[in-house]
């Protein structure tokens, strides 16, 4: 036997040979030498992973999580504590309780309040931020500094945020807008793209879709009278663009947009085309120089007219800007 080994040594070379080539080459091999991705987007606490002490912070927290996700519940026009807002929920604009990267979430406001802002004028606290969201978002009035929600909802805040450095913007904050067009967002094109993306969920008006127990929107109306104001954030279209760029359509995945930049500005500019509540905004942006490139009412600093500041294109007022 030894002598047959001997013998027939270099095929048994080769057969070892492409044993070798073919383990290299077999998929389980290559994933174990694969590189791992991380994830370098802020990411929320969690209640059960992250408990807190003490008690009453902890029901606070919990509470203020509560009054985030199911706003109406508890503050809508059916609400069980007061009836100061129009049916949304404060997640329809900040996704999953605030706590979605890229999906205008909660992490950096504890950080970076009190602030300056040039809307204002002024200085403003977490309360005015909170304010303004139930007083234009939400279509309604604000509730009370001292209440019960309030301070259940600046607990949910703070908590979120006390991990992050003061004065810092955490990667996965805020929107991420997509770069300006070279013409105009067409209202027109933003109909078809919402017709084929957003209709089956927001209604074909713009209704939205009230959820099981019909005291909230499970998909919010994106114009009508239960709808956003004209001095919510959302009303400038790039706002809308973002937005809907980096988390809609709601049910489809959201490890890339699934609309593209340019759909995402045509159906801001459609979605904000429709009817709305108006809101009184004379006290906003006190120095007209500071209004942002897409704020859709004048008066203006700039001279261009109102058609092209809400829709653009931007790049000439920006060229104008940058001059001045």
């Amino acid at each position: 036997m030894w002598q047959q080994i001997r013998s027939n040594w270099i095929l048994i070379l080769i057969v070892l040979l492409v044993l070798a080539l073919a383990w290299n080459s077999m998929p389980a091999h290559q994933h174990s030498t694969a590189t791992v991705e991380t994830d370098s987007n802020w990411h929320a606490p969690s209640i059960f992973l992250n408990p807190i002490a003490n008690k009453a912070e902890r029901e606070a927290v919990v509470y203020g999580r509560e009054l985030i996700a199911n706003t109406a519940q508890y503050l809508g026009p059916r609400g069980t504590v007061a009836q100061i807002s129009n049916g949304m929920n404060c997640q329809n604009c900040h996704l999953d309780a605030g706590t979605r990267p890229l999906g205008n979430n909660f992490s950096a406001v504890y950080a970076n309040y009190p602030k300056y802002r040039d809307r204002s004028g002024g200085y403003e606290s977490i309360y005015k931020r909170v304010s303004d969201c139930f007083e234009r978002s939400l279509n309604g009035s604000a509730p009370d500094s001292n209440s019960r929600e309030y301070r259940a909802i600046y607990a949910y805040i703070r908590w979120l945020g006390q991990r992050v450095p003061q004065g810092t913007q955490p990667q996965g904050s805020g929107l991420h807008k997509p770069a300006y067009l070279n013409r105009a967002a067409d209202p027109k094109a933003g109909q078809l793209v919402y017709t084929s993306l957003c209709a089956s969920c927001h209604g074909a008006n713009g209704e939205g879709q009230t959820s099981t127990q019909n005291q909230s929107y499970q998909y919010p109306p994106l114009w009508g009278a239960h709808s956003y104001n004209t001095g919510a954030g959302l009303y400038r279209i790039s706002n809308f663009a973002a937005f809907v760029w980096q988390n809609m359509p709601y049910t489809d995945t959201k490890s890339h947009p699934v609309l593209s930049a340019t759909e995402a500005w045509d159906v801001a500019a459609f979605v904000n085309s429709q009817p709305r509540p108006q809101k009184d905004l004379s006290g906003d942006w006190p120095d007209i120089r500071k209004k942002p490139v897409d704020y859709p009412f004048g008066p203006y600093a700039d001279g261009f007219s109102e058609q092209q500041h809400k829709y653009g294109p931007y790049q000439p007022l920006l060229l104008v800007r940058e001059k001045n």
